[in-house]
């Protein structure tokens, strides 16, 4: 028979509002945060943002920017993507009713 095959769940790439958690699927990152507001374009959010880095940026800046979540024109910014897992079952699998999932524990 072999072993049993692994059934991990898939993963997305997504970005979050560093200040919400809110997902900003397709924004462009010159906007605020449609829930709270927070400026998109800020160090906060960048990919290359690194509290422990000198001027908290992994890339070599020259000078460090005093606000970390206030707007600024930063040329190096990239909008911070991470990868997440999938913990929801599509809508296109889920059973319309409780009665239908019941009996889809039990078919074989």
């Amino acid at each position: 028979m072999g072993p049993r095959p692994v059934n991990l769940p898939g993963t997305r790439a997504v970005s979050r509002c560093a200040q919400c958690g809110t997902v900003l699927q397709g924004m462009p990152s010159d906007e605020k945060c449609p829930k709270c507001g927070f400026e998109l374009h800020s160090c906060k959010q960048c990919t290359y943002f690194d509290p422990g880095s000198r001027f908290e940026c992994m890339q070599p800046v020259k000078e460090r920017i005093a606000k970390k979540d206030a707007r600024n024109e930063c040329t190096l910014y990239e909008m911070r993507v991470t990868r997440e897992k999938e913990t929801s079952t599509p809508a296109s699998l889920r059973p319309n009713d409780a009665r239908a999932a019941f009996e889809n524990l039990f078919k074989k």
